[in-house]
């Protein structure tokens, strides 16, 4: 975990000015990334934050330091969504939360999901973070088919093809691009009730993906 907020611009260790200058690119960081990707090169980071290369690979040796700094606070803020909802005592709507929360993530800040989804090999906290939160969403799946609410046949894959569906949407603003997501999950959710499943209407077989292919461009 961080010793310290970025935002905070508290950075034990560092002189004023290089404090500044690392809260400068993490913030430089967050812009790109959400207007370019993550893939951006650090060497056009570098540039815009004004600093030079090696000052940059001096704060964040790694890409992968930087993108999990430039993250920190929404990789909190999803495992606060899943806790919050294994803790719900409705497992309905622990399920329902978590899908409609990480969905409207992704609506608001796309370069999320895939920041979320890359392997950080050297990213401890990260890894381990993102294991227990999709531990999380499958215990919560299991809740919700026990309590007889979530139709049997739904699979955690799903979770993903969720997110695929909502991915693409767009909308003249910010405000209606979320708006429009939220009405798609609702229809998704819905339509993954236990009473709307008709039993002599089976669904096709569930597909073998994982977060990680929401990271393949479209063929």
């Amino acid at each position: 975990m961080r010793a310290a907020s970025a935002d905070s611009g508290e950075v034990p260790g560092l002189r004023a000015d290089a404090a500044h200058n690392r809260n400068r690119i993490v913030e430089v960081a967050r812009t790109l990334f959400a207007e370019r990707g993550i893939d951006v090169p650090m060497a056009t980071i570098a540039r815009h934050a004004r600093v030079g290369v090696a000052t940059l690979y001096r704060r964040f040796p790694t890409r992968e330091s930087l993108i999990t700094e430039a993250f920190a606070d929404q990789f909190a803020a999803c495992l606060s969504v899943v806790d919050e909802a294994l803790a719900d005592p409705d497992p309905w709507r622990g399920f329902c939360s978590v899908i409609e929360k990480i969905c409207a993530v992704q609506t608001v800040d796309r370069c999320f999901v895939p920041a979320f989804v890359t392997a950080f090999p050297d990213a401890v906290d990260i890894e381990r973070g993102r294991e227990r939160a999709m531990w999380g969403f499958a215990e919560l799946t299991r809740r919700a088919k026990q309590s007889g609410h979530l139709r049997a046949d739904f699979a955690t894959d799903d979770l993903t093809l969720l997110l695929m569906a909502t991915r693409g949407i767009t909308a003249d603003s910010p405000e209606r691009t979320l708006a429009a997501s939220r009405r798609l999950v609702a229809y998704l959710l819905n339509s993954v009730r236990a009473d709307h499943a008709d039993p002599n209407e089976p669904l096709p077989p569930s597909v073998p993906l994982s977060v990680h292919d929401l990271l393949r461009s479209p063929r």
